[in-house]
């Protein structure tokens, strides 16, 4: 029996996007390009940069494929993260063609926490993020008293104690927490740092005393997560009576945001020029806002986006926050998002739109189609790249002969 016609025509469909991949040029737009530099360039930022535009237009491969590359070079360091699909995704259709349903807010929050957390790890290796560090960040917005006691646990405990200051309870929690999980889940989190210790000739990269200090904020790290999460479950049941009469609590809601906040918190605070200069990209933004919700105790995606942005803007114009660039296609950031968030420059606004007429065919012509195929698709179309790139992949399968 022949194979189904569907079939077919999916497999076709993909080898048209891989050749138009393989043969797809980036023309590099300096105007734009010098702008989104010269903010990502600095150490610490007041503002956000919300980077928008319609769909296909390009954003996508600017970033992958002409600034992410130079903003992982010497004391700079990206972290990507995309939404709406993987940084693997080589062109800009490319995510949302595969993202056929909205995905769940956890699975976000897990994406957006594991880059930060990467970030963090890379600020902890070149020394610039210690345990006192994290202990100071986390204690300008927590009471941390209970919760580093209930880790230390009762039998620990002294009379002592019970006057000690934040900062004597988090050094003997630090050490019972480090007992608990053990030193091989530390060593773990710093097997590539142990791997890059040693150079040429069998010398030590870091001394005996880094590699403790570096253990010591890892420890530290994972003890401020552990301590944010006991804190999420204290407020689970009040988040759950929330949704369930629909109500509104800013503590409740930035509770949710909590562990990313901290550690842009602490990114922002270790950033040093020519030294350590993280930055945060975030694309597809807007589905981050759209997310499904299913877990009825934990705060909606429209209220975890709202909280986030509104920290991340407060964290900028209270005490500068690392450069972060929010990618979108959506038009409520060109138009309604500075009127809900309370100021008209409360962003910096970039929009960039498609191709020019001369742009569209050095890409397409005598690539991809014909100089009269151009004419009409220039007059019917337009030089949009995603429509472009569909009519290509039509071109190629059966469906363009009938």
């Amino acid at each position: 029996m022949g194979r189904p016609a569907a079939a077919e025509a999916a497999e076709v469909a993909k080898a048209a996007v891989k050749a138009a991949a393989e043969g797809w040029r980036i023309i590099p737009r300096p105007l734009l390009e010098t702008i989104l530099n010269n903010y990502a360039l600095h150490h610490r930022v007041p503002q956000p940069v919300v980077l928008h535009g319609p769909r296909g237009v390009g954003k996508t491969s600017l970033l992958l494929h002409r600034l992410l590359p130079e903003w992982n070079k010497g004391p700079h360091v990206a972290a990507y993260v995309d939404f709406a699909g993987g940084p693997s995704a080589t062109r800009p259709w490319a995510s949302f063609s595969a993202a056929s349903a909205l995905p769940a807010l956890g699975a976000l929050r897990g994406r957006l926490e594991r880059e930060l957390e990467a970030l963090v790890d890379h600020g902890v290796r070149r020394g610039t993020i210690g345990s006192r560090d994290v202990f100071t960040v986390l204690n300008k917005w927590h009471g941390l008293d209970t919760a580093l006691r209930r880790i230390i646990g009762p039998g620990r405990l002294s009379k002592r104690d019970e006057a000690a200051s934040g900062s004597a309870l988090w050094s003997k929690a630090l050490l019972a927490f480090s007992a608990r999980i053990g030193t091989g889940e530390i060593d773990a989190s710093l097997a590539v740092a142990e791997e890059k210790a040693m150079v040429a000739g069998g010398t030590r990269k870091y001394s005996m005393d880094e590699v403790a200090y570096m253990k010591e904020a890892v420890a530290s790290l994972k003890l401020a997560k552990e301590v944010i999460g006991m804190h999420q479950e204290w407020r689970r049941e009040a988040v759950r009576h929330l949704n369930w009469t629909g109500g509104f609590s800013r503590s409740l809601a930035n509770s949710s945001t909590d562990w990313p906040c901290i550690l842009l918190d602490i990114l922002s605070a270790a950033a040093e020029v020519d030294f350590f200069q993280p930055k945060l990209v975030i694309n597809n933004v807007d589905v981050l806002r759209k997310a499904l919700f299913s877990d009825d105790s934990t705060v909606s995606a429209a209220v975890y986006h709202d909280s986030f942005i509104w920290r991340l803007i407060a964290l900028g114009a209270n005490e500068r926050c690392l450069p972060v660039i929010l990618v979108t296609s959506d038009s409520y950031y060109s138009y309604q998002a500075f009127i809900d968030f309370g100021f008209p420059d409360i962003f910096i606004s970039r929009e960039t739109f498609g191709w020019t007429h001369q742009e569209a065919k050095l890409h397409m012509v005598s690539q991809f189609f014909s100089e009269s195929e151009w004419k009409v698709i220039d007059e019917v179309l337009g030089p949009n790249p995603r429509q472009l790139s569909e009519l290509y992949m039509l071109k190629k399968s059966s469906y363009y002969l009938e």
